[in-house]
């Protein structure tokens, strides 16, 4: 029941007044977004003045945004690598925040191979629990909403100096804000705690989609942090509904369920249900897996899974097994810095757009162009672009996402590329475009241009013996597969047609190809099974050279034609998978341990 509240917000009529004053909250930052980005700097360089880093570059106690700007240089994770190993060394110093560095969230990025490492501090929870809660009464506008949520934590290590280094989403789940979380509607999940907390990704998968299937008439919403991963959940389902069914039916758990309190946990509520046991058989035994979602909960009212970026891509199969549901995308964050939300969570996926809250971090933004190079800027012009603050953003310009967080990150490009699509107050809202440089990603993983490069002629150096080599190469990240897969089209050059390579050859080139990519991919593969094994498509000769045709046919400049390193246009697609002669697929797990190598 909404509430006729004094604290009324022009989103809508609030469910309580708890929300209407987290209504309020929202409006309130974003009307006076400028003086709050003003005082988020000045709390920032005010506290961590003393530090290191801020030292360096005399600001000498100024905390206003003119010296700021003058003084400190925008910055690359690689610019603020050594800083970063001390502390993951044992270096308690104040080098980048006044604060103690309380872990390291490793970033979805990628340093020379490795995640990236996020120094953080404690209070940055209370900052991410801080959006959360204003999440909740933007979701609450759309009534209850109770469903699986497939949550889950990943592997986490400790630094040689002792830190905690883990995702931020793990870290967030492991923390009192989320375990003592007070009660919310848009915070009930069918999954108890020790499911989500469960290490094991086969136990927790589980036991989440059995809680799921119980609480099946109860489940209004269903959904994953990402798409992939809600697809995932899906092609668990089709897996394991056998064992599931049986579970529900006896009223006792899978053996294979042996974390003690999570199988406590699940044991005290499983009772016997024939029926519901029947129902699930019958649907999952069909060979029509079209509409799933529905069918088997079919009180949904909508997906609740991000899909913007390269998420994007899964939309259709989405859409498959929903029967069309709307796909709710309703926060925009990273390890570094929590950013904002969308305020119409329920629009088109094409049309979402995240207002940044001016009050998590500093916000800067760079101009970003076609003709910009990786270092940001245009040579074209005598002087690089000057970054422009949140207010002062332009409808329907790209910007690329820079930072000034309370845990000691200044200046820092984020990576993300977002366009302007109008403002909420004076705050801006983005659409998220890409990350930059990504060339190919299925889950978290992002490969860009250089490490598919360095991974293709690795992999090459196999053919040796069969006197053959790579003559061109091109890639699709093939989301129609359950986990997707990296697809990499070759075209060999084999000098010696007696001697062409063999089945087993192309499949260790495979191999090689995932050995020489990042850890994020790597750990995709052996220990979150959200990437299914790389594929080699050998094309036959003189494909690439049809490909250059199509592509001058359709106005390409033959003196400027490069091989796109990344293919997703359908008719060129379908060029190239009619010019397959052989496919072949990894043979074996590459190596992954969650310790990094030093």
């Amino acid at each position: 029941m909404a509430v006729d509240s004094p604290l009324s917000s022009p989103l809508g009529p609030p469910a309580c007044e708890k929300d209407a004053k987290a209504l309020q909250f929202i409006e309130e930052m974003t009307r006076n977004a400028e003086s709050v980005q003003q005082r988020v700097l000045a709390e920032i360089l005010s506290r961590n003045a003393q530090t290191e880093y801020l030292t360096r570059f005399q600001l000498n106690g100024a905390t206003d945004r003119e010296t700021f700007k003058s003084k400190l240089p925008v910055i690359t994770y690689e610019d603020l690598q050594p800083e970063i190993h001390r502390i993951a060394n044992g270096d308690r110093s104040a080098i980048l925040s006044a604060h103690p560095i309380s872990e390291l969230l490793t970033s979805s990025g990628t340093s020379a191979g490795e995640r990236k490492l996020m120094p953080t501090i404690k209070e940055e929870l209370d900052r991410r629990q801080l959006l959360y809660s204003l999440l909740m009464p933007v979701m609450n506008l759309l009534g209850q909403r109770q469903g699986p949520i497939f949550l889950f934590v990943k592997s986490e290590t400790r630094t040689p100096g002792g830190l905690l280094a883990r995702p931020v989403l793990t870290s967030y789940y492991k923390s009192d804000h989320f375990k003592t979380r007070p009660y919310d509607p848009y915070n009930v999940y069918t999954s108890p705690n020790e499911a989500i907390l469960c290490p094991d990704s086969f136990q927790s998968m589980y036991t989440q989609m059995l809680c799921g299937l119980l609480d099946r008439h109860q489940v209004l919403r269903l959904g994953a942090v990402f798409a992939s991963g809600l697809l995932r959940a899906i092609r668990f389902l089709q897996l394991n509904w056998r064992q599931l069914a049986h579970d529900m039916e006896t009223g006792s758990l899978n053996l294979k369920i042996t974390d003690p309190l999570l199988r406590e946990c699940i044991v005290k509520t499983l009772k016997p249900n024939p029926e519901l046991a029947q129902f699930v058989r019958h649907e999952c035994s069909k060979d029509d897996w079209e509409g799933i979602i529905v069918r088997i909960w079919p009180n949904t009212k909508y997906l609740d899974v991000i899909v913007t970026g390269a998420m994007a891509q899964y939309i259709p199969t989405l859409d498959y097994y929903s029967g069309g549901l709307p796909l709710a995308c309703t926060m925009y964050a990273s390890s570094e810095c929590y950013f904002g939300l969308n305020l119409n969570p329920m629009c088109k996926p094409s049309e979402v757009s995240y207002t940044i809250m001016p009050n998590m971090a500093y916000f800067e933004f760079f101009p970003h162009e076609p003709n910009l190079d990786s270092t940001g800027f245009d040579f074209t012009c005598e002087l690089p672009p000057k970054l422009v603050d949140l207010v002062d953003v332009e409808v329907g310009k790209e910007y690329e996402l820079v930072i000034t967080t309370y845990a000691g990150l200044c200046r820092y490009r984020v990576g993300d590329i977002l366009r302007v699509t109008g403002f909420h107050n004076s705050a801006p809202q983005f659409h998220f475009v890409r990350r930059k440089n990504v060339l190919l990603s299925i889950d978290s993983d992002k490969t860009d241009e250089a490490e598919l490069q360095t991974a293709v002629e690795n992999a090459s150096h196999l053919l040796r013996e069969h006197n053959a080599s790579v003559v061109e190469y091109t890639s699709h990240a093939d989301t129609k597969t359950i986990p997707g897969h990296y697809v990499v089209y070759w075209e060999l050059l084999v000098k010696d047609s007696t001697n062409s390579p063999d089945n087993d050859t192309l499949e260790q080139c495979c191999l090689a190809m995932e050995e020489s990519l990042n850890s994020v991919y790597r750990q995709g593969r052996v220990a979150d099974n959200s990437i299914g094994p790389l594929e080699i498509r050998v094309v036959k000769n003189g494909t690439f050279e049809e490909l250059m045709d199509y592509a001058i046919s359709r106005g390409a400049s033959i003196n400027q034609y490069k091989v796109p390193r990344c293919v997703n246009f359908t008719p060129i697609m379908e060029l190239l998978d009619s010019r397959v002669v052989s496919a072949h697929f990894s043979p074996a797990l590459p190596h992954w341990s969650p310790e990094r190598s030093q």
